[in-house]
């Protein structure tokens, strides 16, 4: 009779996460639950939808600022490295729609095709997120690391994401079709390895469900920052203050090191807590140069009106 209960109870389980998975994936109660840090605005899913201003901003965000950012406010996790991007030069910032794959066991993954045909998907399972994908997107899968038959992509679907999402992919596991891939402008794919053979024995278990990603935790609609050194996965609540200290900092190293070009102060001076004179100059400096720095007019405004001096 234990048993019983336990087979029955697991079987429950299964069948919510079929439901959620592919009928409606998360309920938008369920999204909002488990994002509840974020106040703005939303997909009709209930995805965190950073907005498009702070995305471009981001672009210009270090991995180590906003590495710093999160690791005061308490997320440790967020950082993976290791891939093989197509361009390492090409750097690319979205919000995460994220996709789950397992090792295939026929009776579960016949089961989760054939509820998710009847819920209108169409074509193979690995199609399904690529149809779900808008602007400013990027397809985040964890694929459990696989790169013999794990080519998530190739050329014809990477075209495909790059024309709903205008950015990239980042996969724990593989894709073919490297120098086709390398020829759609603008995109990149931080992956695990390249191989030319086809997926098999692989299985899409959920879409937009919290995932592993190495040693980063993944929730749907963080912002993913993916440059040269890797990938970090920025919650949505923090992603506007990621950017404006980015940009703060920025401003204060351009003014320490023309102040340091031009002689006006010493290395000692700028490399430890300044003065309030050096405060002062900084304020001024920042007035005047408004026109010519790094950082976008309205945001530097919104400083000065926040700085005392």
């Amino acid at each position: 009779m234990k048993n019983l209960k336990i087979n029955t109870l697991l079987n429950l389980i299964f069948c919510l996460t079929l439901s959620f998975s592919f009928s409606q994936a998360l309920s938008v109660e369920q999204m909002k639950s488990l994002t509840s840090n974020w106040e703005g605005e939303r997909f009709d899913d209930g995805r965190p939808k950073v907005s498009k201003n702070i995305l471009e901003r981001m672009k210009s965000v270090t991995i180590e600022e906003a590495w710093g950012v999160m690791r005061n406010e308490g997320y440790h996790n967020q950082f993976e490295g290791g891939w093989e991007p197509i361009h390492d030069d090409v750097p690319f910032v979205g919000r995460a729609l994220t996709v789950q794959y397992m090792p295939n066991r026929p009776d579960i993954s016949d089961q989760i095709k054939n509820e998710g045909l009847k819920n209108g998907e169409i074509g193979n399972t690995n199609s399904w997120p690529i149809d779900r994908l808008v602007e400013h997107d990027v397809y985040v899968a964890d694929g459990f690391g696989k790169i013999v038959d794990g080519t998530l992509i190739g050329d014809n679907l990477g075209n495909s994401i790059y024309a709903k999402s205008k950015t990239g992919v980042v996969f724990n596991a593989s894709s073919r079709d490297l120098e086709g891939l390398s020829e759609i402008d603008g995109f990149n794919a931080f992956v695990r390895g390249w191989h030319p053979s086809f997926l098999t024995e692989v299985m899409l278990l959920s879409i937009n469900y919290p995932i592993r990603i190495g040693a980063a935790t993944v929730m749907p609609g963080d912002v993913v920052l993916a440059k040269k050194e890797g990938v970090i996965f920025i919650p949505a609540h923090l992603a506007e203050q990621v950017v404006i200290t980015s940009e703060v900092v920025r401003l204060r190293d351009l003014f320490g090191i023309t102040r340091l070009k031009e002689g006006v102060y010493t290395p000692g001076q700028i490399d430890n807590k300044w003065s309030d004179e050096i405060e002062k100059d900084f304020s001024k400096w920042i007035r005047d140069k408004i026109d010519e720095l790094p950082v976008p007019k309205e945001q530097i405004k919104e400083l000065i009106k926040k700085r005392m001096w």
